[in-house]
């Protein structure tokens, strides 16, 4: 399973890439601004930081809705780096700009996946990525995990080549239940990644280690 982190935060992405694990990023407007990157020229100058920290690709999205918008941005934003993957949103006029861009090899993140229809439309259209929002399914006692696992079976039945990328991951369980179910990307903040380092028997035992060294030496 691939490790995505969901952040526009560089010291974060830099952490995570330093760890040796992460395979790419995914952001959003909302979480540009949260880190106080507005204006189209900081938010574009922004993609290229994240795509000069990290070795995989890079979700931009469009803020487009209609399919001649998404065409603009999308293009534009897959000419800024070679890691640019264009997201763009479950909709009428986002299914089309899908098609189109996979047509022209321009790769895609469908996102905004809330059902088992929404994905198999991405998949039809070609998509590269496609994102089902686990933990917002979740926080309206929807069984986020059952939809991934009910995608899964529907790509394997076609041999679909699109990738699960399981977003809106909140906590490190969601990680292992992703990986059991067979997401193909998770992504998630860099706590969901960092929580699969600690257990108490390994910080414990390494206790036990260096206190017997010390008693040796």
């Amino acid at each position: 399973m691939k490790f995505f982190i969901d952040t526009a935060n560089l010291d974060q992405i830099k952490e995570a890439q330093a760890l040796g694990i992460l395979d790419g990023v995914t952001t959003n407007p909302s979480l540009m601004a949260k880190e106080g990157i507005t204006g189209q020229e900081n938010i574009l100058k922004h993609y290229v930081d994240i795509c000069n920290i990290v070795d995989g690709d890079v979700s931009a999205e469009v803020i487009s809705t209609d399919f001649e918008g998404m065409v603009k941005e999308g293009e534009a934003l897959a000419a800024l780096h070679p890691q640019i993957v264009v997201k763009i949103p479950m909709i009428k006029d986002g299914v089309k700009a899908c098609k189109y861009f996979s047509e022209k090899g321009i790769k895609t993140n469908v996102t905004l996946i809330f059902s088992v229809g929404q994905a198999l439309l991405a998949a039809k259209a070609g998509a590269t990525y496609m994102s089902p929002f686990l933990g917002r399914l979740d926080d309206i006692s929807t069984d986020g995990l059952g939809l991934i696992a009910d995608i899964r079976l529907i790509y394997d039945n076609y041999g679909f080549d699109t990738q699960i990328l399981a977003a809106s991951v909140r906590h490190t369980m969601h990680v292992i239940d992703c990986a059991k179910i067979g997401a193909d990307v998770m992504t998630g903040p860099l706590s969901s990644i960092t929580g699969l380092l600690k257990h108490p028997l390994t910080d414990s035992g390494l206790a036990k280690f260096l206190e017997d060294y010390k008693k040796g030496n």
